[in-house]
């Protein structure tokens, strides 16, 4: 039963992380516009390097969770997140936001899908148990855009920018750190038989590999379409369904992403994690395609429910794909590399969509370009794979 409340609490994880650390940043990127004189550009910047800075720290996600165990790792994550946010709206000088930037990359190792994945994997051995409780915590993250970022927005609109930064950190604290020292007090069943190998071990196994970087690649090419339109989805409809319905959008665009998780189990029963990524990846790519050339705001919300529908998948499949493809033994690892070498790769992508808004005037040279990634990983994910971990022992 203990392990369930494992879930649990990665689903808190999962909705204040990806709240806060993610869906957060479309908010920020606004209010920061809006109070301080910098382009859409200079602060998409910086948000590039914090994707930069918590790339780097994902990688080793998983050696830091082994060496100061998951609560003092999650912990020390929700405290350098509370800093950052509560920061935001006090800073004065860019260089300001770079620092609390730098906050937000070490709570991100903490808190986003590396650590989700490390800390519930250990407690579901059984592969079809694993990917349940996996899809329920990462219904954490979907949540995290219905009810944190559209929080935000209401409370910077009746109480101001500094207000909403201090409630949405206070409340993180006050609801994420009860359950951690209480739920991550226990340690799951230690497995019996040979130690496994080291993680470096393990890293350096897994790349040379072609199912490692075929899903890596494609993950790469997919999240960097989708973290650039995320960052930027509320400046991109602001000006077309105000601040209201841009909130709203985000609702509904996010509200899709958690009933998009409902038919992903049977797909991927039915048909295998690759088949059913390339769909995510072109279902992605039709509703980019309605936002940039719909003008009605049926057209608009019919992209953001396409949209929806494949984020809270695209964040949840690569688990399902290193579990199908590797050994047990190894999938900490595995799931940290991809998860932190492919955010180098996404973390251009809110910055190199600011840049092309700011030249061209407007967002459509920018969408088209993350339509071109996803048409991409369609294509790359359909290369190698299969169910080899199965069959193949964990390495020595």
């Amino acid at each position: 039963m203990h392990r369930w409340w494992v879930v649990g609490c990665a689903f808190l994880l999962a909705l204040w992380g990806w709240g806060l650390g993610f869906y957060g940043l479309s908010v920020y990127l606004v209010s920061l516009r809006a109070v301080r004189p910098w382009s859409t550009s200079q602060i998409s910047t910086a948000f590039t390097a914090y994707y930069l800075g918590g790339a780097v720290l994902t990688i080793f996600a998983g050696d830091v969770f082994r060496r100061m165990g998951p609560r003092a790792a999650v912990t020390t994550g929700a405290l350098a997140m509370s800093a950052a946010v509560a920061a935001l709206p006090v800073i004065t000088a860019l260089w300001q936001l770079y620092v609390a930037m730098a906050a937000l990359a070490v709570a991100w190792a903490g808190m986003s899908l590396a650590a989700v994945n490390i800390l519930v994997a250990p407690w579901f051995p059984e592969q079809r148990d694993r990917g349940k409780a996996l899809s329920l915590a990462l219904t954490g993250a979907s949540c995290g855009g219905v009810l944190v970022a559209p929080a935000l927005l209401w409370l910077i609109h009746r109480r101001g920018f500094a207000l909403a930064m201090w409630v949405g950190a206070a409340a993180m604290l006050a609801t994420l750190l009860p359950a951690v020292g209480w739920i991550l007090r226990r340690s799951p069943p230690v497995a019996t038989g040979a130690p496994p190998a080291p993680m470096a071990a393990q890293r350096r196994r897994a790349l040379g590999t072609v199912g490692y970087w075929t899903i890596s690649a494609s993950y790469a090419l997919g999240l960097a379409a989708q973290v650039g339109v995320i960052t930027h989805l509320v400046a991109f409809l602001v000006p077309k369904l105000g601040a209201g319905g841009a909130g709203l959008a985000l609702s509904v665009t996010t509200l899709c992403a958690v009933l998009g998780r409902f038919y992903l189990a049977p797909a991927v029963d039915r048909l295998g994690p690759r088949p059913v990524s390339c769909a995510n990846f072109l279902q992605e790519a039709v509703g980019l395609a309605l936002l940039v050339t719909g003008e009605s705001t049926l057209i608009l919300y019919a992209g953001c429910v396409l949209v929806g529908f494949a984020v809270g998948n695209m964040i949840t499949l690569p688990g399902l794909l290193v579990q199908d493809e590797f050994a047990p033994a190894e999938f900490a690892a595995v799931v940290s590399l991809i998860v932190g070498v492919n955010q180098f790769a996404y973390a251009l992508a809110p910055a190199a969509v600011g840049v092309l808004r700011d030249r061209s005037g407007g967002y459509g040279s920018a969408l088209g370009l993350c339509i071109t990634l996803l048409v991409m990983a369609a294509a790359v994910i359909l290369v190698g794979g299969g169910r080899r971990a199965a069959s193949r022992a964990s390495p020595a």
